[in-house]
């Protein structure tokens, strides 16, 4: 098994994290077994098709294989919304702009990993290109259907009983297991689709190489595979907190006629997500007490549902990612420049 007989896997008495030199590991191990870093880093990413999109605090990139086997890399500078005025940097607020700021990032290295993958037609120089129309519908119809999954028929579910629980509370209480059941329900469903698989391996090679990078390791495909496929900042645990949080901020609402119960439901979303990263960032910061971490526990498993063990391969794609933001910016000297949390 990956990590087994590695002696230089261990934590030293002292020392910063250094390149290339002595891996500096947590003290606890992840759910699976493996290592991974005692501090975070100011990067972040997300699987897509065939490929990986990384980010830091000034720039992003996409690496993603293609049909021919040849590795595609590309970069754009990054100006955090956040930077450009103080107000976006208050707490709760500066959440709602992360996550925003992700969904863009994240939709554009979508759009050029698919790209990516359409070849020539015979003929043809150039493969046809996925058009601005045809994405910007795909994007609408994803965030709708999310809305409406997530937060929609949870509540009209709900309020088919609602005279039978008798009480705000129960309505809340039910309502927040309901939502929170069916997103575990939608992650293990798709967690069985082949054709999804490999973007779960990308996703594992994604956390790999950020934990790699983070422990100061080198940062070769041999030494990614040794660490952890779990990630204590990852988005599917930022997932999980806001379906928890968003029994708290509903529930002072009490029970409201169903169309302001319904817009509730979506226009709380920006707040649900604030908070929510809020508390991504203390648990992050937080994670070595042993609380915390059993707080972090339920998040880390559901890690297991979107990731899967990649191949050497997948890793150097994620590596190539990570790499060409490190050719741009140095996330340490980031770090003391920004205030800024970034999911893995």
């Amino acid at each position: 098994m990956a990590g087994e007989g590695v002696p230089d896997l261990e934590v030293p008495a002292d020392g910063a994290p250094e390149l290339n030199g002595r891996p500096q590991l947590a003290e606890a191990r992840m759910p699976d077994g493996m290592p991974v870093a005692n501090r975070d880093a100011p990067v972040g990413g997300q699987a897509v098709l065939e490929g990986v999109m990384m980010r830091g605090v000034s720039t992003w990139a996409v690496a993603v294989r293609k049909p021919d086997g040849e590795v595609q890399v590309s970069s754009e500078p990054l100006v955090s919304w956040a930077k450009r005025n103080r107000v976006l940097r208050w707490p709760v607020i500066r959440g709602v702009v992360a996550l925003a700021e992700s969904l863009k990032i994240g939709f554009r290295a979508l759009a050029i990993s698919a790209n990516a993958q359409i070849e020539p037609e015979e003929g043809e120089e150039e493969p046809p290109q996925i058009g601005g129309f045809t994405w910007g519908a795909t994007i609408a119809l994803s965030l709708i259907l999310a809305i409406g999954l997530f937060f929609v028929v949870p509540v009209g579910a709900t309020s088919l009983i609602k005279d039978q629980l008798g009480s705000s509370v129960l309505f809340w209480v039910v309502e927040g297991v309901l939502r929170t059941a069916i997103f575990i329900g939608y992650l293990a469903l798709i967690s069985r689709l082949n054709d999804l698989r490999r973007v779960f391996e990308y996703h594992g090679a994604e956390h790999k190489t950020i934990s790699c990078f983070e422990a100061g390791d080198r940062l070769t495909p041999a030494r990614a595979e040794r660490y952890s496929r779990l990630h204590p900042r990852c988005g599917t645990s930022f997932l999980l907190v806001v379906m928890i949080v968003a029994i708290f901020v509903f529930a002072p609402l009490g029970l409201p006629a169903w169309y302001w119960l319904l817009a509730s439901r979506i226009l709380g979303i920006p707040l649900i997500a604030g908070i929510s990263y809020e508390v991504i960032k203390w648990a992050g910061r937080n994670r070595r007490k042993g609380w915390v971490r059993a707080i972090m526990y339920p998040g880390l498993m559901l890690q297991n549902l979107t990731t899967r063990e990649p191949d050497r391969d997948q890793l150097a794609v994620a590596i190539a990612s990570l790499e060409a933001v490190l050719a741009v910016e140095n996330p340490e000297q980031a770090a003391r420049e920004s205030d800024i949390e970034i999911v893995a």
